[in-house]
């Protein structure tokens, strides 16, 4: 059981920014997808942004440009560099780790808050 543990969440006003981190319990070198995904209030769970292989990145369109993910495999972390940011980015930003298609980790969460 891989565990996942955030950080890195909090309150910013908007245009401001923010670094989240994710670290494994462990060894990523091999896994397939590490990455994020939010849940703002009353909405479904949304993909945020994507390391695949380690090699290619995923971004959902509404943070292209904004948003920057990054992995270190010898961290055993990947992380997520959010810059101009805006109220509608608010909600719990979860680390998701995929090994393969039928092994999936969450993390716990972290809040994220952009408000004035």
């Amino acid at each position: 059981q891989v565990q996942l543990m955030e950080s890195g969440g909090g309150l910013v006003q908007p245009g401001g920014s923010l670094r989240l981190s994710c670290t494994a319990s462990e060894s990523t070198v091999g896994v397939n997808i590490m990455g994020w995904y939010r849940q703002a209030p009353g909405k479904q769970r949304e993909l945020v942004a994507d390391s695949i292989s380690g090699i290619k990145t995923k971004y959902a369109d509404s943070v292209v440009g904004r948003f920057s993910i990054s992995r270190d495999n010898q961290k055993r972390s990947v992380f997520l560099e959010m810059n101009n940011l805006k109220p509608e980015d608010t909600g719990i930003y979860y680390c998701h780790l995929e090994i393969d298609p039928s092994r999936h980790f969450w993390g716990q969460g972290t809040q994220v808050t952009v408000s004035s």
